[in-house]
């Protein structure tokens, strides 16, 4: 049986999925994402625009990625020249995008929190 942290990230990764799709976007999820592998959760491809998403769905007013998974997301974007974006799922507000370049490096980690979510406010329309 799944752990309960990898189903609901799964689900909402499938969620987001379909989304896109209704979108009309070309999808590929990553076997394995989220268990060390150097790649986003997924790819959507559409008339020349590429993304990379690595899904979050935390519950909390900020999200966290550590440093080595940064860097590791980082340099797929620059290997493959797709651009790589954070997905947030927030409560009751629905799904925001970030590029890697929005986030804040702290100590341990990259993050965003909600209020600069709110701020930057950007939306799936905005990329379909």
């Amino acid at each position: 049986m799944a752990a309960p942290k990898y189903a609901k990230g799964a689900r909402n990764e499938r969620e987001l999925m379909e989304l896109f799709s209704q979108k009309g976007y070309a999808l590929i999820r990553a076997a394995g994402s989220g268990v060390g592998y150097a790649c986003p959760d997924f790819l959507a491809f559409k008339h020349g625009r590429q993304y990379g998403f690595e899904c979050k769905a935390w519950d909390s007013s900020s999200i966290a990625i550590r440093k080595d998974k940064f860097a590791e997301l980082k340099r797929w974007e620059e290997l493959t020249g797709i651009t790589t974006m954070i997905a947030w799922k927030l409560s009751r507000k629905g799904w925001r995008f970030f590029y890697l370049s929005e986030l804040n490096e702290a100590d341990k980690n990259f993050t965003m929190t909600e209020t600069k979510a709110e701020i930057i406010d950007r939306k799936i329309y905005e990329l379909a």
